[in-house]
């Protein structure tokens, strides 16, 4: 049985898709748990199609976790439409903050008869930019989906735009404005590797049928091959990609961590700092909030041996930017949001790397520079 999912913070927008769904192809049938009843120890399942509830249900609680109720639930469940034959396509509708690479890999790792054909967020485009600058925590406003979640609005939304194949627009579910042509650029801009398809061409449902592949959208996520935004202009809304060859200077960029994570409304993206150059390092930023990690070695870290044993994706990106000196060690960020201030951001970015002496110094002196994200990446227990 075909599956496909639907998700997103705009719980109107996700809403509106799956009725369209649900319209437009015969035979389909969503399912939905909703994890904001969890308090009372439980999750609410519904099934329905285009002519309302077909049927209803709990989940009790997996070790106090909403989201865990989910998983163990979801798979099941989908196995017993499946046994039916009755379904030409269930559509797995998400609560709010739930993200569609978890449950994607959920229904991946299952056998037939489970075919996950399509993944997609629907948005409402004038939304886009508030959330992407919500900074609050999913706990504070009832969105948490464990009691030890600590994600913001903001970059739980951000995640949930980068990684479908699908997104489905759709406009008025905000009550205060229509989206408008800067609002569709920054959309665009976010997600380069989607198809946007607008909720009443009636195109959504066929969009869904179409295929997916986990480990390539796994692969477009993960720092060292991320698919990231492309240098662009339009409408107010600006995209910066900045490439470098030289290390970063771990003390000037972190007093300039927050200035940065400011610059824009969104960024991420992968740096190399002096002091750490056999570590790849990530960058994402949104809502101000900045999360810097570590993503693993550097190819041009690995011994030769241990290049079998690396996804062709990344090999592939780091051959792309190989350096003879420096292999693929480099300094990719990009930066997308309305008036973005392109000449400060790269006077800014270009200060933080090593000076032409610091440089001179190689990779030896270059691990004598201030340990300044040792606390961030290095905490103590």
């Amino acid at each position: 049985m075909p599956v496909a999912i639907v998700g997103g913070l705009h719980a109107d927008a996700r809403r509106a898709a799956v009725e369209e769904i649900l319209r437009t192809v015969p035979g389909s049938v969503a399912l939905h748990h909703d994890l904001s009843a969890a308090t009372d120890r439980a999750v609410r399942r519904t099934v329905r199609d285009a002519t309302g509830p077909l049927d209803s249900g709990e989940a009790p609680l997996v070790n106090d976790c909403a989201c865990c109720a989910l998983r163990e639930d979801m798979v099941p469940e989908l196995l017993r439409l499946a046994a039916g034959g009755d379904h030409r396509l269930a559509v797995v509708e998400l609560w709010d903050s739930v993200e569609p690479q978890a449950m994607a890999a959920v229904i991946a790792d299952e056998d037939a008869p489970l075919r996950l054909t399509g993944v997609a967020t629907a948005i409402d485009p004038a939304l886009v930019l508030p959330y992407l600058a919500n900074g609050d925590d999913l706990a504070d406003v009832g969105l948490a989906a464990a009691p030890t979640d600590q994600r913001t609005i903001a970059d739980t939304f951000a995640r949930q735009l980068e990684y479908p194949t699908v997104i489905a627009a759709v406009e008025g579910t905000s009550v205060d404005e229509l989206p408008d042509d800067g609002d569709h650029a920054l959309l665009a801009q976010l997600t380069p590797g989607a198809r946007q398809v607008p909720l009443d061409e009636g195109a959504l449902g066929p969009a869904l049928l179409t295929g997916f592949d986990v480990e390539a959208a796994a692969a477009r996520q993960h720092p060292a091959c991320a698919l990231l935004p492309q240098e662009s202009d339009e409408h107010g809304v600006s995209t910066l990609v900045w490439r470098r060859r030289r290390p970063f200077h771990p003390g000037r960029l972190y007093d300039a961590l927050e200035d940065l994570s400011c610059a824009a409304a969104r960024s991420r993206g992968r740096f190399w700092l002096a002091d750490r150059g056999d570590t790849l390092l990530s960058w994402d930023a949104a809502g101000g909030a900045l999360c810097v990690e570590s993503a693993g070695p550097w190819l041009a870290a690995l011994p030769d041996a241990a290049w079998e044993m690396v996804p062709a994706e990344r090999r592939v990106a780091a051959s792309l930017d190989w350096h003879p000196e420096h292999g693929d060690r480099c300094q990719h960020l990009t930066f997308t949001s309305p008036e973005l201030d392109r000449d400060g951001l790269l006077a800014l970015l270009d200060s933080c790397l090593l000076t032409d002496a610091e440089y001179a110094a190689g990779p030896d002196g270059w691990k004598a520079l201030s340990r300044a994200f040792d606390e961030l990446l290095d905490p103590v227990a």
